[in-house]
């Protein structure tokens, strides 16, 4: 046995790359040209190959650090009779004499030796699809991974364009393709309820060109997963919407008061803090809506934490960041913390860690318009609230009409956890709230 240190090669004009991925770990058993690490400069990413074939005995690098020509990946443990091993056939070749031979006894075969069976009964070829016929070439070239992935992916026939990568940058790796691959077993075996066999037809191909000019506009990355998620939530979660209006003058008041005192401080508390306080105490009331299902659906899993998503609207498409612990921030920590958000999604700059561990969410459409509308649920979560614009309308007090500021909210919830006489509760519980703020001191 011996060692030997395998150093990166000559990778042309940078002086340090990062590593950003470990393809093998120490006892593994590699063979010569196998990929070890993928770097990554601020122009492209690449795979770093065994000049040797062996077994990883130790590593000498980690994920984040900086290497160059030269330096050293890992210490390889070789040894001779491994080499032989590889390199020896399983079968010795026949000599050229034997070969001849074979090939004249073949040929001298007489017919009736070895009669030709007749065409028809010679069984029919079936034709197979292939694998990767149902690959988006497109997407999978955009995806971000490393080319050993793609390898992997391709022979498992898994469009790397529907993989939700969580590495760093969210880089796709194995392990996503893995977990792609048991999820889509998984809902194939619950009945196909995906929404890939629904037994419903495909749309037919169109050319709409036949009728005028058109143009091809690529989806972004987050319209693509965006749309996936929620057509597999649309199809597998039995929706149910509740309507409601919350009578929300007096609210509105206080927080306009409040924004004048305020003011000098830079401060600016958003109807959305009030909102989602309101949705704390709700979920706290009925704890049935601050719940999930567990993977055999037989369980809920219930929640002691108050982590509330907030739906922003950015060029890109639609991501949800998470207000963490709302029930321990105040109105004024809240709307900062939304502020910030939302200047992070529109920027790009919203890290995997801020969209997780949501226990509701809440789209508020208000300051675009409408009077209502249906939100899709954001599983693994129960329930959602859509929240639209604000208008003036005219409210009997029992003795006149009077001017009343109403607020549109619309819940969707899963029929499986929650039965309309909650959702109504719960609906009617938020109403309250919000029409008279001091309730929130009572929760």
């Amino acid at each position: 046995m011996k060692t030997k240190e395998i150093v990166v090669p000559d990778i042309g004009d940078f002086d340090k790359v990062e590593i950003i991925e470990l393809l093998v770990a120490e006892g593994d058993t590699i063979a010569a040209e196998d990929s070890l690490i993928t770097v990554e400069s601020d122009k492209a990413s690449m795979e770093i190959p065994s000049s040797d074939g062996g077994v990883v005995k130790e590593l000498k690098v980690k994920l984040g650090d900086y290497v160059q020509e030269g330096s050293v990946i890992l210490v390889l443990e070789t040894s001779q009779s491994a080499e032989v091993e590889i390199s020896t056939p399983e079968v010795a070749p026949k000599s050229a004499q034997e070969a001849s031979n074979t090939t004249a006894d073949t040929e001298q075969e007489s017919p009736a030796e070895k009669p030709a069976a007749p065409k028809a009964s010679l069984p029919q070829a079936t034709q197979k699809t292939s694998p990767t016929a149902h690959i988006d070439e497109v997407s999978f070239t955009q995806a971000y991974a490393s080319p050993s992935l793609r390898r992997f992916a391709r022979e498992l026939g898994v469009d790397l364009g529907k993989v939700n990568g969580t590495g760093r940058k969210n880089r796709i790796l194995k392990q996503d393709i893995k977990d792609f691959v048991k999820q889509n077993l998984q809902s194939n075996t619950e009945g196909n309820t995906s929404g890939t066999a629904l037994g419903v037809a495909p749309m037919p191909e169109i050319d709409f060109s036949q009728w005028g000019s058109v143009e091809n506009v690529a989806l972004s990355k987050i319209n693509k997963l965006t749309g996936e998620f929620l057509h597999r939530n649309w199809v597998t979660i039995p929706h149910v919407t509740q309507y409601d209006e919350a009578d929300i003058s007096d609210m509105e008041a206080f927080r306009k008061e409040m924004g004048q005192e305020l003011a000098d401080q830079g401060i600016k508390i958003t109807p959305l803090a009030f909102i989602m306080k309101a949705v704390v105490a709700a979920l706290k009331t009925y704890p049935r809506f601050n719940s999930s299902l567990d993977v055999s659906k037989q369980n809920l899993i219930q929640k002691h934490y108050y982590h509330i998503g907030v739906a922003v609207d950015t060029p890109d498409g639609l991501v949800v960041p998470v207000i963490r612990d709302a029930d321990q921030k105040s109105l004024v920590d809240i709307s900062q913390e939304i502020r910030e958000l939302a200047v992070k999604a529109r920027n790009k700059k919203l890290k995997p860690a801020d969209m997780q561990g949501g226990c509701f969410s809440i789209s508020s459409l208000g300051g675009i318009g409408g009077t209502s509308f249906t939100p899709i649920i954001n599983a693994p979560e129960v329930a959602i609230l859509g929240v639209s614009r604000s208008k003036m309308q005219p409210h009997w007090n029992g003795s006149e009409f009077e001017p009343r500021l109403m607020l549109p909210l619309s819940l969707s919830y899963d029929h499986r956890v929650i039965d309309g006489a909650d959702g109504a509760r719960f609906t009617s519980f938020l109403s309250k709230t919000l029409s008279d703020i001091r309730r929130l001191l009572l929760t």
